[in-house]
């Protein structure tokens, strides 16, 4: 029986979550037992357009992206994505806010029209994607996990829940006490608490919880007397995609 023939790809991103799969050492070698690696830039300097599975790291910020994500959506029967960047647009879409032509401008002054661009998003706002390893950067124990069930045919479901609850789990102090800015709230868990459980605020990397009530999540931070500018930005931090947060001059 052939191996499935396995692909990376990255978009636009820090290729972070792409380096910290060769953290997975103790792994690999069972791993390649299993697949094969036909594209991976990082690793290989082969090249193949004939494959199974497609990993995708990144954002989708130009036309070109575009394009691109389509072709490799129609030679890949399974599409993975990989990290906030590909799961929520993650921190590439706080520019949206700005405007694309403001920022290409900022960016590459007078030569900026030499620089297509468009506003940040998901993978999955244009292609379908078929599983997902959310997280900046995303955690291998978790890819781990979602390789297992893609070759086992196996659906692999994230947690409906907020981070709030692996953090009273876990028995940690609410760092909303401590004047912290946490979107533990309405962020999907599946990390255990990692950031809270370390006195560092949840950033919200993995993405909201189905529906979050984001006014209830709001409230919670003005009860701690946290601005407006506060609770704006800490949304937008890994969101911004998808949370159109409204400025309000006054506030």
């Amino acid at each position: 029986m052939s191996r499935p023939r396995v692909a990376f790809f990255d978009f636009t991103s820090c290729e972070g979550c792409q380096l910290s799969k060769l953290n997975l050492e103790d792994d690999l070698l069972a791993i390649l037992g299993l697949v094969e690696i036909v594209n991976f830039r990082e690793a290989l300097s082969e090249r193949s357009d004939d494959y199974d599975i497609a990993f995708v790291e990144g954002s989708i910020s130009t036309p070109h992206c575009i394009e691109r994500i389509h072709e490799i959506r129609r030679r890949a029967k399974l599409l993975v994505a990989l990290g906030a960047c590909a799961h929520t647009g993650g921190i590439n879409a706080i520019r949206n806010a700005s405007g694309i032509d403001a920022v290409r401008t900022e960016v590459y002054g007078p030569e900026a029209y030499l620089f297509p661009s468009i506003p940040a998003q998901a993978v999955g706002d244009v292609v379908k994607v078929d599983y997902v390893v959310p997280g900046c950067p995303m955690d291998n124990k978790e890819l781990k996990i979602v390789l297992s069930a893609i070759l086992t045919g196996k659906r692999h479901t994230l947690p409906d829940y907020a981070v709030c609850l692996e953090c009273k789990a876990r028995e940690n102090e609410c760092l909303y006490d401590t004047g912290a800015v946490c979107m533990g709230p309405i962020t999907r868990a599946g990390c255990d608490a990692a950031c809270p459980s370390n006195a560092s605020p949840c950033l919200g990397c993995r993405g909201l919880v189905p529906d979050p009530n984001i006014n209830a999540a709001r409230d919670v931070m003005e009860k701690h007397k946290l601005s407006f500018h506060q609770v704006r930005n800490r949304f937008r931090m890994f969101n911004a995609a998808h949370i159109p947060v409204q400025e309000h001059a006054n506030e």
